[in-house]
């Protein structure tokens, strides 16, 4: 054989959160996947969220109940699956009697309390926010308000840790590798893989799953070869980041006067995130940005309801990213369904392409994936990541069997000072939030080595190079974390500096967000 060659069961292309978690679920099923993805793990939409596990309370207006449904039974098994990267969050929505009355409001969240199981997340109530914490920022004429629960994950590291969970159970993860060619031979895929350097590899797979997102429809009819695909409707979400608008641990929506909703929520201890847009984009996938206009709404929206008001010069960080959704008539991008639909195409070599989907399913659409084609592939292993932990979810050699993620967390932080008392709390804090129970493999016996940056130590940037392919300091500081935010402009080509001394070629090799 080649040695070139590879032979699998299931190519997927697309390291998003999509297919991160087929290539875990399939690998966990015993069956040999290759994953390929031509950027960074979450290099685009899948790190651009509004990074919320939530069933979409504003979806029911459009009779979207069986989406709702569907990810709200996802929020508490995703919060048990990785307490470290995912906790609940209380949000609080301001009433404004010119917006949605308030009968519809109790309606909306008594059906959003009961579409779905509930075990750790507490119920929706009235607040009178002359009283209550949250309503301390706002506008004095906002004096009542409703607050309901769902919750927070960092969804970068989510992708990540799905595709570590698939290497860990054999599959090959390929980052910086485009698959510019798939063609059906006999009984396979013959597939070629490209590098920025202009390298190939070749894969023989038995199956292949398109999960490239917005590059779904193009990937079929560029290099799949496959005609009268799905169309797509491509529609930008933006977000800004604001020093910190209040110090409370709740997070807010917002309605607005065009029926869109809007949230700020508490980020990375000193900022405030606030998004999203739903812009139509019609440029290259890849090239998403903000525009000027959407920052203007976000700042006037954000101010309608705030004290001090929200201006453009305050932002010190943006980000967008394309939602992939499927296309249908609507003119209002906010009302296109946010709900996924996969297509097998059956034979020896099947073919089988995600459509759309948003990161609270994403767990659940990987197992309707897994089941569909290892049916088809005469597979029979069945569904397991139900209950299963991701990659330093597993707290209990720390705190002992669960409770429940928020306050097994709050546990595990404790256990972490006891074992390394040495480690400034801020640090020690921040590393049990990113690696949870796989903290040891970071704070190694020899220690964290040279500190290249306030914060940033040697040691974790190898940890991120080799368990988790951090390739550039753009990896680790807008990916792998968020440490960009809490860097300067020096700071962070200081890590670039270091990056490309100690892994030149990797460096060259990678693709900026």
């Amino acid at each position: 054989m080649n040695p070139s060659l590879t032979g699998c069961d299931v190519l997927v292309v697309g390291g998003g959160i999509n297919g991160a978690g087929i290539a875990r679920d399939l690998a966990g099923r015993g069956l040999k996947v290759v994953l390929c993805e031509k950027d960074d793990l979450a290099a685009h939409t899948s790190s651009s969220s509004t990074k919320l596990i939530h069933g979409g309370l504003r979806y029911l207006e459009y009779y979207e109940f069986s989406l709702v449904r569907k990810a709200l039974g996802e929020r508490e098994v995703l919060l048990r699956s990785a307490p470290h990267i995912m906790w609940p969050l209380r949000f609080v929505m301001p009433h404004d009697p010119g917006m949605r009355p308030a009968w519809m409001i109790r309606a909306g969240l008594f059906l959003y309390d009961h579409l779905a199981r509930r075990e750790v997340l507490p119920g929706s109530s009235g607040i009178d926010l002359r009283r209550h914490p949250a309503g301390a920022p706002l506008k004095p004429q906002f004096a009542r308000g409703f607050v309901y629960s769902d919750g927070w994950v960092d969804d970068a590291r989510l992708v990540v840790l799905n595709a570590v969970d698939a290497a860990e159970r054999g599959a090959r993860v390929l980052t910086g590798w485009r698959c510019v060619d798939a063609k059906r031979g006999d009984g396979q895929w013959d597939v070629e893989l490209q590098d920025a350097a202009g390298g190939k590899q070749f894969v023989q797979a038995r199956a292949l799953v398109n999960a490239a997102g917005p590059w779904a429809a193009q990937f079929l009819q560029a290099h799949a070869h496959i005609s009268g695909s799905k169309t797509l409707r491509l529609v930008k979400g933006s977000h800004i980041v604001v020093p910190k608008l209040f110090d409370h641990d709740h997070a807010y929506i917002f309605q607005n006067p065009d029926r869109r909703i809007i949230f700020a929520i508490p980020y990375e201890r000193d900022f405030t995130l606030i998004g999203t847009t739903d812009v139509e984009h019609h440029g290259a996938v890849g090239q998403a940005r903000i525009d000027d206009s959407e920052i203007a709404y976000l700042c006037e929206q954000a101010s309608r309801y705030f004290a001090k008001p929200v201006v453009p010069a305050d932002v010190v960080w943006t980000y967008a990213g394309v939602r992939p959704l499927l296309g249908d008539e609507h003119s209002d991008a906010s009302a296109v369904t946010r709900d996924y639909q996969l297509d097998l195409e059956p034979g020896p070599a099947p073919l089988l392409t995600v459509w759309g989907g948003k990161i609270t399913t994403f767990r659940k659409l990987a197992e309707e994936a897994a089941d569909t084609l290892c049916r088809h592939m005469g597979v029979h292993a069945g569904p397991w990541t139900r209950g299963a932990l991701l990659p330093g979810g597993d707290l209990s050699a720390w705190i002992g069997p669960p409770v429940r993620p928020d306050t097994d967390f709050t546990r595990f932080v404790q256990a972490v000072a006891v074992r390394y008392p040495a480690l400034p709390p801020a640090l020690r804090h921040r590393y049990a939030r990113a690696y949870g129970a796989r903290i040891d493999l970071v704070v190694r016996p020899e220690g964290l080595g040279e500190e290249v940056a306030p914060g940033v130590f040697e040691a974790e940037l190898v940890y991120l190079h080799d368990h988790e392919w951090a390739r550039s300091a753009e990896d680790v500081l807008w990916r792998r974390s968020k440490l960009g935010l809490h860097l300067s402009a020096d700071d962070r080509a200081r890590v670039t500096r270091w990056f490309e001394a100690r892994w030149p070629a990797a460096a060259a090799a990678s693709v900026s967000p």
